[in-house]
C-alpha cells in the first residue's frame, strides 16, 4: 500500500463546499484501492483573515513544503478581505505557494466531454462538438507581469516582510503612476516551453489530424520579455524534431482558439496572457465549472478547480464539483508519474471516466450544465461510479 500526504486547503466561499466532494472521492479511493491518503486539512483565505488576522495558521507554509507530496485547493477569495497594501487576503496561500514552490507551471486541460452542452444567449446548445476540443495550456507561472504580486505574497510567507518596488521614472508620463514590471526569463521560459514538449510526447495530438503539435502564443511583435520567449521556444524545437510547432499572437489566438480549437495539442505562454486565454477557453468546455488545474514545480503540486470562491452561491450547495473532481483526477495521475505508481495512474483515469459516463448521462448535473442538481448529489453520482469501477478494475 502507497500512502501519500495530502495537504488540504478548502479557502473561502464555495472552496469547502467542493473540497468535501473531493474527500469523498479520496474516501472512496481508499476504499476500493491499494492506495491511502494521508490528509491535513489547514483553514485558510479571506474569511480566515477576517477572523483571525492571518491568512493561515503559523507553519501552514513550511507544512506544505516539507511534509505534503501534494496540495489541494478549494478557492480563495472573499469580499472586504484586503490586506492593508490592498493586495488579496488569502494571495499568501495561492501565490504565495506557487512562487515560495516554485510552482512554475500552471498546467490546464482544456477538453469538452461528451453530454456538455453549452450556455450561450442564457441557452444551453452544443455548439463545440466533443472530438474537437481536447488541448492543454501551459501557462508560466512565477514570472511576468504578476511577478511582483507573487513576490510580495512569497516574502510575507517565508520571512513575514514586504519586499520593496524598485523605483522607475517613465519618459513622457507625469503625476500618479501605477504600474507592474514584467520579468520574463530564458530559465523560465525554457523549463516551462520544454515541460510543453514533454506533454506533447505523452498525447495522441491534436484533434483534428493527429499531430504532435506545441504552439507558442506570445506577443513578440511587441514586447521584449515575448521576444525573449519566443527565442527560447524556436531553441527549444529543435531538441524534439518528431513534434510540430508553431507561434500565434495571443490576439490572434483567442480567436482561432474559438473558432478551430481542433488545430490545438499544446499551448505553451507567459503568465498573462495564459490567464485570460485559459478562462477563455473554459467555455469551450462549458464553463469555469469544468475547468481544473495544476500548479507544478520539479518538486511540488497544488491543484484546484479554476472557478474561484463564488461569494454569491457560498452556503447554497449548488456549484459544480467537477472541476475539483476533476483535480483531484490531475493530482493523482502526477503523483502516479513522479512514483511511478500504476494505482495512482489506474485511479487517475478511473475517476476521469467516472466523470465523463455521468456528464454523458445527462442525468444530474448542475445550474452551470443547465441541471438541477446540487453539488452533494452530483459528487455522490460521481463517487458512486467510481466505486463500481474500482471493483472492477480489481477483481
Amino acid at each position: 500500500m502507497v500512502t501519500y500526504r495530502l495537504t488540504i486547503l478548502p479557502g473561502d466561499g464555495t472552496g469547502p463546499e467542493v473540497i468535501q466532494e473531493a474527500e469523498k472521492l479520496l474516501d472512496v479511493i481508499e476504499a476500493g484501492s491499494p492506495l491511502a491518503f494521508e490528509r491535513t486539512v489547514i483553514p485558510c483565505g479571506g474569511q480566515y483573515w477576517l477572523k483571525t488576522g492571518e491568512e493561515w495558521p503559523k507553519g501552514s507554509f513550511e507544512h506544505c513544503r516539507d511534509e505534503s507530496d501534494a496540495i489541494l485547493l478549494g478557492a480563495i477569495g472573499w469580499p472586504g478581505a484586503e490586506l492593508p497594501n490592498g493586495d488579496i487576503a488569502g494571495g499568501q496561500v495561492i501565490l504565495g505557494l506557487r512562487s515560495g514552490l516554485d510552482l512554475f507551471a500552471n498546467v490546464r486541460p482544456i477538453k469538452l466531454y461528451r453530454g456538455v452542452r453549452h450556455k450561450i444567449h442564457d441557452k444551453f446548445t452544443q455548439v463545440w462538438s466533443p472530438d474537437k476540443v481536447d488541448m492543454v495550456v501551459l501557462r508560466e507561472n512565477t514570472e511576468g507581469l504578476y511577478h511582483s504580486l507573487l513576490r510580495r505574497s512569497a516574502n510575507r510567507l517565508m520571512n513575514g516582510k514586504e519586499a520593496e518596488d524598485p523605483v522607475m521614472e517613465f519618459d513622457g508620463i507625469s503625476g500618479e503612476v501605477a504600474w507592474d514590471p514584467r520579468p520574463i526569463s530564458r530559465a523560465g521560459s525554457e523549463r516551462l516551453i520544454r515541460l510543453g514538449f514533454d506533454y506533447a510526447q505523452r498525447r495522441d495530438g491534436a484533434p483534428k489530424d493527429g499531430v504532435s503539435r506545441v504552439t507558442c502564443v506570445d506577443k513578440s511583435n511587441v514586447t521584449r520579455g515575448c521576444q525573449l520567449f519566443r527565442r527560447v521556444f524556436n531553441e527549444i524545437a529543435e531538441d524534439f524534431p518528431h513534434i510540430a510547432h508553431e507561434a500565434a499572437f495571443i490576439d490572434a489566438f483567442t480567436m482561432w482558439m474559438i473558432r478551430n480549437p481542433e488545430w490545438f495539442d499544446i499551448v505553451v505562454t507567459t503568465n498573462m496572457f495564459g490567464d485570460i486565454a485559459t478562462d477563455l477557453g473554459s467555455v469551450l468546455q462549458g464553463g469555469m465549472g469544468m475547468a481544473a488545474s495544476g500548479n507544478i514545480g520539479d518538486e511540488h503540486g497544488l491543484f484546484e478547480p479554476v472557478h474561484g470562491s463564488s461569494p454569491k452561491h457560498a452556503g447554497k450547495g449548488v456549484v459544480n464539483p467537477i472541476a475539483t473532481l476533476n483535480s483531484v483526477q490531475l493530482m493523482l495521475e502526477w503523483l502516479g508519474m513522479r512514483r511511478d505508481d500504476a494505482d495512482a495512474l489506474a485511479a487517475a483515469e478511473i475517476v476521469e471516466r467516472a466523470i465523463s459516463d455521468q456528464l454523458l448521462s445527462a442525468e444530474d448535473l448542475t445550474y452551470d450544465l443547465g441541471g438541477t442538481a446540487s453539488t452533494s448529489q452530483v459528487g455522490d453520482c460521481i463517487v458512486a461510479r467510481v466505486r463500481t469501477l474500482l471493483v472492477e478494475h480489481y477483481s
